[in-house]
């Protein structure tokens, strides 16, 4: 499961209007991909459909797809948002991360 804050929830819901998606049928698609300067990155996108395969949750009345593969990495993770001027704006929490770097954009296992 992917949980997900109620600071990210107010900006999500409020980027996928902008973008004309509608944060109550609409998903959330994260996932990770190699790179970076640890190794691994996350990626954050908006989407209306999702595979056979993906995995779908909800939580804080977001829904949230991620693929298999990205699951495995993600699973127990907190999405949340931090912003002002200071703000790293989505930012991952991730329990399974061994090793995060600066800028907390990469990790690895």
């Amino acid at each position: 499961m992917i949980k997900v804050s109620d600071s990210a929830k107010t900006k999500a819901v409020q980027l996928m209007t902008e973008e004309g998606f509608d944060a109550t049928k609409d998903y959330i698609r994260v996932g990770v991909k190699s790179g970076g300067c640890s190794g691994l990155s996350y990626e954050l996108n908006f989407d209306d459909t999702h595979a056979a395969d993906d995995k779908v949750f909800e939580d804080n009345d977001v829904r949230i797809i991620v693929d298999k593969k990205s699951f495995l990495y993600l699973v127990g993770t907190t999405l949340e948002y931090s912003g002002g001027l200071n703000g790293k704006g989505f930012v991952f929490n991730n329990p399974n991360a061994q090793r995060t770097c600066g800028c907390g954009e990469s990790f690895s296992l």
